[in-house]
């Protein structure tokens, strides 16, 4: 077995089929395995995976474990000589295995290896590359400083060696995963992918960003002037400090005042209020039952010519390969008032997010 890709799932069903969609696709000529690891979610995401993917290795926690401990429990059953650990809302090109494990292959001191991560509205996510969140780093991160905490030596579209990756995409060797004991379960939430890169990176391997190849990850980081994401980040920079450095007294009271300075001033995220004005549903042919649930005219589309401000781009996965669905968003990044969503093959809702402060938005067809 050459690859087995881990994804912990949590309640989110509809961007775990999508993700599923995607992944399949992309392990077409790899001998691959695909392990799905159910946090006890309260929705059918379990249901979903047996009468859709009964293919697909899962797993069904009795309690929600966390992303530590749920990766972890997926890992321990992975036969794959790499491992993949991918978040639940992604997407990924038809190519984005192959080319990583050509990438991966070709390097003797191989850690981890992410790649190019884009939110729903094709922006890039800087935290797919970062470097390490040293007390003083993240004292600035904190309070909305970011130019320190990531890695901005290296182009987005580039390839170089990196410190920290994001735990939404990270490819290694399972050798080496074990090598440094997995993931911390001390972390509950937020951390565990700093401390992963890090303990990999102190235990003599590399860790690459490869910006050759593109993953949509609808979620995202959440901003800074989340006040719940601020108390989290401290919470797991407390134990990485403790773990790694030795945390002492004037570090636990700089980062502290830095996280109590943030919460004074930083204001809640403010929820863009978006416009549609027109659907253009980019297939072949007219899917009817968009036109029976959207609220505004749908048009039909074969390309991205001539798309008005205002408009929400639906891509149809029975016509669109996912690669050419991600590389359509990040082409048009700059179009700030046109949103989209995926139709997946052979599925009967709308999905997608314009922003990292909501959950996303799944339009039932059916």
């Amino acid at each position: 077995m050459n690859l087995s890709i881990v994804i912990l799932n949590y309640n989110v069903r509809y961007f775990l089929e999508l993700c599923l969609k995607s992944v399949q696709a992309a392990v077409t000529d790899i001998e691959a395995e695909i392990i799905v690891v159910d946090n006890d979610s309260e929705d059918d995401s379990c249901k979903m995976v047996k009468e859709l993917f009964p293919e697909v290795k899962l797993i069904e926690n009795s309690e929600n474990f966390g992303f530590s401990k749920g990766n972890n429990i997926g890992i321990a059953q992975a036969e794959g000589e790499y491992i993949c650990i991918l978040n639940p809302d992604t997407v990924v090109a038809e190519d984005t295995f192959l080319k990583l494990l050509k990438f991966a292959d070709s390097k003797s001191d191989l850690g981890i290896v992410g790649c190019k991560l884009i939110n729903g509205v094709g922006e890039f996510l800087p935290e797919s590359k970062r470097n390490v969140p040293y007390v003083k780093v993240a004292f600035k991160k904190m309070l909305g400083n970011s130019e320190l905490y990531y890695a901005n030596h290296i182009d987005e579209n580039g390839i170089g060696k990196v410190k920290i990756l994001v735990g939404a995409f990270m490819l290694m060797k399972k050798d080496v995963f074990l090598d440094v004991g997995g993931f911390d379960e001390d972390y509950f939430m937020y951390g565990e992918d700093i401390d992963l890169s890090y303990s990999v990176y102190k235990a003599g391997y590399t860790n690459y960003y490869f910006g050759e190849t593109t993953v949509l990850h609808y979620k995202g980081e959440s901003t800074l002037r989340d006040k719940h994401y601020v108390r989290r980040f401290y919470g797991a920079m407390q134990i990485f400090y403790q773990k790694h450095f030795k945390k002492n007294v004037l570090c636990d009271f700089t980062v502290w005042s830095a996280v109590k300075m943030a919460y004074l001033i930083n204001r809640a995220p403010v929820k863009k209020i978006k416009q549609v004005n027109t659907y253009a549903f980019m297939s072949t042919q007219m899917n009817e039952s968009l036109k029976a649930v959207l609220p505004k005219e749908v048009v039909l589309k074969n390309c991205l010519e001539s798309i008005q401000d205002t408009t929400e781009i639906i891509f149809d996965g029975n016509s669109w390969k996912y690669k050419d669905i991600i590389s359509a968003i990040e082409k048009k990044k700059n179009c700030k008032s046109v949103t989209y969503k995926i139709l997946p093959k052979d599925s009967s809702f709308i999905i997608g997010s314009d922003n990292a402060i909501c959950r996303g938005e799944i339009i039932s067809l059916s």
